[in-house]
């Protein structure tokens, strides 16, 4: 486990949305994380299918980014 650095304002949008939502901060935090990473990796697929994914995802035992990575066509290139 790491520390991530974030700001006042995001901490207080984290503590705001916890309650709200009943859950822990970190929990919050970690949740708008995987939103955002499936967004990025998926951005064909709007809100609800993003969370239909997650519930598969954890029906077949969490999430894990190889396999979220699988569908998506390989780019090739020059790295720079």
């Amino acid at each position: 486990m790491g520390i991530v650095k974030i700001s006042e304002q995001m901490h207080e949008n984290l503590r705001v949305a916890s309650n709200a939502l009943s859950r822990s901060i970190n929990a919050q935090a970690e949740h708008w994380m995987r939103i955002g990473m499936l967004t990025e990796l998926h951005p064909n697929l709007d809100h609800q299918q993003i969370c239909r994914l997650l519930v598969r995802a954890e029906q077949a035992g969490g999430l894990d980014l190889n396999v979220a990575l699988q569908d998506l066509p390989v780019i090739t290139g020059a790295h720079s």
